[in-house]
This record gives structure tokens, sequence and C-alpha cells, in this order.
């Protein structure tokens, strides 16, 4: 089931914001390369955490900008 801002997996709740869009659209193009949610929830929130350790600035800045995930996002719902 793919997710946005506003409905995600519970696991995400407490997460920083730019965190947890992160994780979202991580986890979202993993359900579009057909994973399922129990695996995809765990490696986006791993990815997730690891890119908003290791981004600059600028890539963070420019992702908050970004519009937010979509549960349409890259997998035709």
């Amino acid at each position: 089931m793919p997710w946005n801002m506003k409905d995600y997996p519970e696991s995400l709740k407490n997460f920083d914001p730019l965190v947890k869009k992160k994780a979202i659209d991580i986890a979202n193009a993993l359900l579009g390369q057909g994973y399922s949610d129990q695996k995809a929830i765990p490696i986006a929130t791993e990815q997730a955490k690891k890119w908003h350790e290791h981004a600059s600035k600028e890539e963070k800045d420019e992702f908050r900008a970004a519009p937010d995930p979509q549960k349409s996002d890259r997998h035709g719902t």
C-alpha cells in the first residue's frame, strides 16, 4: 500500500518530518518495484536515516522543498 505524509506506517510516527518524507518516498519506490509492505518499510527507514545523516544541507533543503510523496507515485494506484 503506497503512503503519503498524512497516511504512513505507524513506525514512522515519531520521525523527524524530513526523514519521514524520505522514508515514504523510498518505501513507495520499493513498492513500485514489487517489494511487500513488510520488506519496504524497514529498508526505507534505514536508507532514510542514512540519507539524512550524510546529505548536505543543500540536498536536505531541495528535498524539503520538493513535493510530498503521493500515494500514486511510482506504482500506478
